[in-house]
């Protein structure tokens, strides 16, 4: 297959649904368009075939870690879920790591081995869960092993919601947070994702200062993506930004004739969808 690949997509399926694993509650859910089959979960083979509609080739999928451990109101998907569905289908599926910084010495140890052991081809990272600046010093041992192990990081800049009543979280990574972090990481393949929203024009400041550093489009569908955004990605921009949707806050099918309704130039287009992440999570080279 020659198809797109997904970078961001959360693991919904009845499973993490019927354990409480949800990060979200109906408010968030009728927020962004959830429909009601989704709410209650979508198995692996359901949403391959949305895969195959939208002409989706892999997505990258997020064992995703929502708060310090300590707190009960954290949720966090364990890499073994993640590694079972890429292992099913490694033509289909990548893991991402999600990010505790909190957990200190065991996260690292955790992530070398999702890393070496589970196939995972990158780390993922939630600031405002953990009221942590991406600059905050308890990433730094974080980003270090990201290097030692030569997988991208990616994380959440821009405002966040409300994903539940009960959990209220402050905005904690605008993108010029990343500055310090790309100066003190330079061989660091870091992602700012959903784009920077409200400061989209920041994280594109901050991916043109630094080689490093670059945008991940999900969360927001392409029919909204910033002016700015889209100019940038067809000049100096063009192998800075990737492709990805959030699911299930974004619908595949829907991103993806979003971004056909832009009209990039053809070449544009392939290195948004497909070879810009081809080329920065190795997975043309990787067993996942």
């Amino acid at each position: 297959m020659n198809g797109a690949i997904d970078i961001v997509v959360n693991l919904r399926t009845p499973r993490v649904i019927a354990a409480g694993l949800s990060p979200t509650d109906a408010g968030f859910q009728k927020q962004t368009r959830q429909s009601a089959s989704t709410r209650r979960g979508v198995g692996i083979p359901d949403y391959l075939r949305l895969m195959d509609e939208a002409g989706i080739e892999r997505s990258l999928l997020i064992a995703v870690r929502c708060g310090p451990e300590s707190n009960r109101r954290s949720v966090a998907i364990p890499y073994e879920w993640v590694a079972d569905v890429c292992g099913q289908y490694p033509d289909r599926f990548s893991g991402l790591a999600g990010i505790d910084p909190t957990l200190g010495m065991e996260q690292l140890a955790e992530l070398r081995s999702a890393v070496r052991d589970l196939g995972f081809v990158g780390a993922h990272y939630y600031p405002h869960w953990f009221h942590l600046r991406p600059d905050a010093a308890q990433m730094y041992p974080i980003y270090a092993t990201c290097c030692e192990l030569d997988v991208p990081l990616m994380m959440q800049v821009g405002q966040n919601l409300i994903y539940r009543k009960d959990v209220r979280l402050p905005s904690v990574a605008q993108p010029y947070l990343l500055d310090q972090v790309a100066i003190d990481f330079p061989d660091l393949k870091l992602i700012g994702i959903h784009i920077g929203v409200p400061w989209a024009d920041e994280m594109i400041a901050m991916a043109t200062k630094h080689d490093n550093l670059y945008i991940g489009g999900d969360a927001y569908a392409p029919a909204y993506w910033p002016a700015s955004l889209i100019r940038y990605l067809q000049s100096d921009g063009r192998r800075k930004v990737l492709f990805g949707t959030d699911w299930p806050v974004i619908d595949p099918v829907r991103a993806v004739r979003d971004v056909e309704a832009l009209n990039l130039p053809a070449d544009v287009h392939r290195l948004l969808m497909r070879d810009n992440a081809t080329a920065l999570f190795g997975l043309a080279t990787r067993a996942h």
